[in-house]
């Protein structure tokens, strides 16, 4: 028997019927504010050209390492799925077969935040009733596909019909921004901001680093065979993201250490990163250094930043060999904030002209670092719950941890941080329901005034990200 597919409206709310009303309440205040979407990976193309997305599996299963790597894991080759491969060798190419394989183990879901934003996709944005299983996959196919092919469907409708003010993509060091250029020009009203991610140029470790530091200077004009040519280079990028929109920077650095060495130790480590191969150590202590340049320039220019540390890229090397980066192999580690961070928090942590905004993968120092960090220190904010933690559970354990220490007005809200574009009202309406569900039992243990509770339901669905971002 077909499962039908309904969302609850009470999805996610207390079970206890006090708290449960006092969270109905305060979620119909801000259920139907806009979106601030102030940090993600969505394809700028998509707004520049406004071209119809190809099919389901190009849209919902191919770019999608939620997906993929839940079904990898559980034996179906990523070839079954589409993914491409590095060499070009063919993988399945027939759109309708990885639906079906992808409808076939949909089960795998079950309890994940995936299924729920999914969930999301298939009954708002598709208005399908019955639940995807490998009997209904055709049908789930034809009705998507189709829906694909309409005006309403196209990248800027869904931008429109989804209520977003703004959202902001990220590109690299490299990127010419065309696609940004293009979006300006084309008149469309549609706000689509850059953020600058300049990772590939300051982490030595990166792949093809020395050929991205030569076409660093290509792109800037500047000599980078000098320390305060490559930083130039930095300053003339910075301008250029500005001038597509961007009021933020991103660094997803291996870990959060930071350094303030002396101008001839900087000198001398340049050298060395220029000649190449360097250290382990050598690697660190650079990208290190580099970001408390970052943050000198964000001082002066009032890019905020955003620290996102500690993932082992590309675990496996087998699917990093056949497959590329990106494909679900990316792994949490510990995190270390309190004096990782003393060296740029000594530097510019009292001046109110830095925001950076820090995020972890490892929620065992929400309490014990970086609550208390954000807690003290003029500069700092605290992202939401990340990558892994993206869940009704991780956004419980994160208010629980944070609050007592930092309070609410120390973090920024909500971001979405996602290449699945479809997914993002779906992950904003879990998120404001979260919160409500918080502030609900704060206001039924007495401890918030419900006026109070409005408040900050609004702040978080709202107010936080677009403070925090400048937007």
């Amino acid at each position: 028997m077909t499962r039908p597919l309904a969302l609850h409206p009470d999805r996610l709310f207390p079970a206890e019927a006090r708290t449960r009303d006092i969270a109905r309440a305060l979620h119909a205040g801000v259920k139907d504010l806009p979106i601030i979407s102030p940090h993600g990976h969505t394809d700028p193309s998509w707004f520049a050209y406004d071209h119809p997305f190809a099919n389901p599996a190009e849209l919902l299963v191919i770019p999608d390492h939620y997906v993929f790597r839940m079904l990898m894991s559980q034996g179906v080759p990523l070839d079954r799925l589409g993914i491409p491969t590095v060499d070009g060798s063919p993988t399945e190419s027939d759109p309708r077969a990885i639906w079906r394989c992808f409808a076939d183990h949909y089960y795998l879901f079950r309890g994940t935040p995936s299924r729920m934003w999914l969930d999301w996709v298939f009954a708002e944005a598709f208005g399908i009733d019955v639940g995807l299983e490998a009997s209904t996959a055709d049908h789930y196919y034809d009705v998507v596909d189709a829906a694909l092919k309409t005006p309403a469907f196209r990248p800027r409708a869904l931008f429109e019909r989804f209520n977003i003010e703004v959202i902001a993509t990220t590109e690299g060091p490299l990127d010419p921004l065309d696609h940004h250029r293009a979006l300006r020009a084309s008149g469309w009203e549609g706000r689509v901001v850059t953020a600058y991610r300049p990772d590939p140029v300051i982490d030595p470790q990166a792949i093809n680093f020395a050929g991205n530091l030569r076409a660093f200077g290509e792109i800037t004009g500047e000599d980078i065979a000098t320390f305060a040519g490559y930083l130039r280079a930095h300053w003339k990028r910075r301008a250029d993201f500005r001038e597509a929109g961007a009021t933020s920077t991103d660094h997803g650095h291996p870990s959060a250490f930071t350094a303030n060495l002396a101008p001839a130790d900087i000198e001398t480590l340049y050298a060395k990163v220029l000649a190449g191969p360097v250290t382990s150590w050598e690697a660190e202590l650079f990208r290190g250094h580099m970001l408390v340049e970052m943050a000198r320039m964000s001082v002066e220019d009032g890019m905020v930043m955003q620290l996102h540390p500690g993932v082992h890229r590309s675990h496996n090397d087998a699917v990093l060999a056949r497959f590329g980066r990106d494909k679900g192999g990316d792994i949490p580690t510990a995190g270390e904030f309190v004096h990782a961070l003393k060296p740029l928090l000594d530097a510019y942590g009292n001046d109110p002209r830095l925001t950076l905004i820090l995020f972890t993968l490892d929620e065992d120092v929400y309490s014990r670092e970086l609550a208390p960090l954000a807690g003290h220190y003029p500069a700092l904010r605290l992202g939401p719950p990340w990558w892994f933690h993206d869940s009704p559970e991780g956004m419980r354990r994160f208010r629980e941890r944070v609050t007592e220490t930092a309070g609410f007005y120390n973090t920024v809200g909500f971001n979405d941080d996602t290449r699945a574009f479809l997914s993002i009202p779906a992950r904003h309406d879990v998120a404001r329901r979260m919160d409500c569900a918080f502030l609900a039992r704060l206001v039924a243990e007495h401890r918030l005034d419900e006026d109070e509770a409005q408040e900050l339901a609004y702040a978080l669905a709202y107010g936080l990200a677009k403070q925090a971002y400048k937007l």
